[in-house]
């Protein structure tokens, strides 16, 4: 679809109203179904487009998922305890649901498959792109990169046009320059496990989303991102419950 048209179909609520009690949401409309994001707390979020429900993430700690809807599809994006919660995904998972992993989730869900950085899938309708999510910077003790490069990913999910970008738990990494036409982009930043605000920053600019959520960003004031970026009219920080 070219931009043009594109932006005729692209409109964002400020907030919307979910089946959800208590959970925050938001609306953009798409050439296909309105899309749904329900922001269920940290790396957890909701994307519901026409009848597909699609989760990222799922931590059972912030949702009793046994009352929300099953997923056709899952996306995890490594292996760390608040991103990678096998209970949660087995509650929402039904004999139909896809489910994609990066290659460090061990062990394997059922019927789920791994992607790799690079790897693309068609799932429902919805184009997949597993993209690098890694630490240059922030290092445990032992001198190991909190995130080492290949173990996670982050997420491009195209729904009928509208690319939105799940970036994981990741810094400003060189690979962000290849990521184009994003809409909606989801950027961690806490310390020391991805960003700062600045580099957060950095990453926005280089992304250049319509809308930007900051996330994961437990210990951080997100506004100080929302500061950093109000001169760039171009982009809308949006200031969800995430911590």
């Amino acid at each position: 679809m070219c931009k043009k048209l594109f932006f005729i179909f692209f409109i964002a609520a400020v907030i919307a109203v979910t089946g959800q009690t208590g959970f925050e949401s938001d609306v953009f409309k798409t050439a296909a179904a309105d899309l749904h994001i329900t922001f269920i707390g940290h790396g957890s979020l909701l994307f519901a487009f026409g009848q597909l429900q699609v989760y990222v993430d799922p931590d059972g700690r912030l949702a009793d998922f046994s009352r929300w809807p099953k997923a056709d599809l899952i996306l995890i994006t490594h292996q760390h305890g608040d991103h990678f919660d096998p209970a949660a995904i087995e509650m929402l998972r039904q004999n139909t649901t896809q489910i994609f992993v990066s290659p460090a989730c061990q062990p394997l869900p059922v019927a789920a498959r791994t992607l790799k950085n690079g790897d693309s899938v068609q799932a429902r309708g919805v184009t997949v792109d597993a993209v690098p999510a890694y630490n240059i910077v922030h290092q445990r003790a032992n001198g190991l990169p909190f995130h080492p490069r290949g173990e996670g990913n982050g997420y491009v999910l195209t729904f009928a046009g509208l690319r939105v970008y799940v970036a994981g738990d990741t810094e400003n990494i060189p690979e962000m320059r290849d990521i184009h036409d994003i809409t909606v982009a989801f950027l961690p930043m806490n310390l020391p496990y991805t960003m700062t605000p600045e580099m957060t920053a950095k990453a926005a600019q280089v992304l250049r989303p319509r809308v930007l959520y900051p996330y994961h960003f437990s210990g951080t004031d997100p506004q100080k991102l929302a500061d950093l970026l109000k001169s760039d009219s171009a982009i809308e920080v949006r200031i969800r419950k995430l911590n």
